[in-house]
């Protein structure tokens, strides 16, 4: 989801497009979590290693909470763009991405960007889906942490730290 928030961003930097939260009401007001890809490989490391942590399974997810509503703004100042107001209905990505494939070329071919198919950087329907869910949506950590993982990531830097990572693979614009 990060990657594909990424471009979405940078496509409405690049051609003025409102940045505006694609999901449902219910996914920016109420709770929500993420499993960021490094904590996950920490813990699958973890319970393959741990005695305490063999034949059972695990939720993973970062360990804090948030709203979109405070979220998609502090991703936009990221992007140094505006987050749009929260609009009346949802807008999912998938409807309103037709023509960002023609966009995206001519954006990497301007920035010089590592991949111009945007189709292996973006999944708008799968973000469509986790943004659309009907209900908040946090993971409950006690059965790991009880086994013993630890592990903790902020959402908020975990998002950074990826576009940071984008850039530097000049998969984004700097």
């Amino acid at each position: 989801m990060g990657q594909t928030l990424a471009v979405y961003a940078i496509l409405c930097k690049e051609k003025g497009w409102p940045f505006i939260f694609p999901g449902s009401q219910a996914q920016w007001n109420g709770i929500s979590d993420m499993t960021d890809a490094s904590l996950l490989a920490e813990q699958l490391e973890w319970a393959v290693q741990s005695p305490e942590a063999a034949n059972e399974d695990f939720n993973a997810v970062n360990g804090d909470v948030f709203r979109w509503s405070w979220m998609w703004p502090r991703i936009a100042s990221y992007f140094g763009i505006e987050a749009a107001p929260y609009p009346a209905q949802m807008m999912p990505l998938e409807g309103r991405m037709q023509d960002a494939a023609t966009a995206w070329q001519e954006i990497a071919q301007r920035h010089n960007l590592a991949e111009h198919d945007i189709h292996r950087l973006a999944s708008w329907w799968d973000t469509d889906a986790d943004l659309g869910r009907p209900m908040e949506v946090f993971t409950d950590m006690s059965k790991s942490r009880k086994a013993g993982f630890a592990g903790y990531r902020c959402t908020l830097d975990s998002f950074t730290q990826l576009f940071d990572t984008l850039k530097q693979h000049n998969i984004i614009p700097q």
